[in-house]
């Protein structure tokens, strides 16, 4: 998966390079042990610095369409206008709807 990327126990050792690259990529990763996430590796950037860990993480998983709005307000324990607040100072689509199927609704809508 290009947008989170999971590393057991076991192979870690052997992938600890790759994990950097995606960090420097500003991908997070997950860490398991026996299957259960144990550690989560956020890339330590300016957005985290600015923002907090919350936050941050929030409009990762948002912008990357892992979590809803709704999910991401909660993660970044925001109410959902502040997390809209939030996201108006990024570049990060509140709504990604396809103009195609905005024609096509519009009509039907006729």
């Amino acid at each position: 998966m290009d947008n989170l990327e999971v590393f057991t126990e076991n192979d870690l050792g052997n992938n600890v390079g790759q994990l950097i690259k995606d960090a420097e990529k500003g991908c997070l990763s997950v860490i398991t042990k026996q299957g259960a996430p144990v550690i989560l590796a956020v890339p330590f950037d300016s957005q985290l610095l600015k923002l907090g860990l919350n936050r941050s993480i929030a409009l990762y998983l948002f912008e990357k369409k892992i979590v809803t709005l709704a999910q991401a307000s909660q993660i970044a324990r925001l109410s959902m206008y502040e997390f809209l607040e939030v996201l108006r100072e990024t570049d990060i689509d509140v709504v990604d709807y396809p103009v195609d199927e905005i024609e096509t609704d519009v009509a039907n809508i006729s």
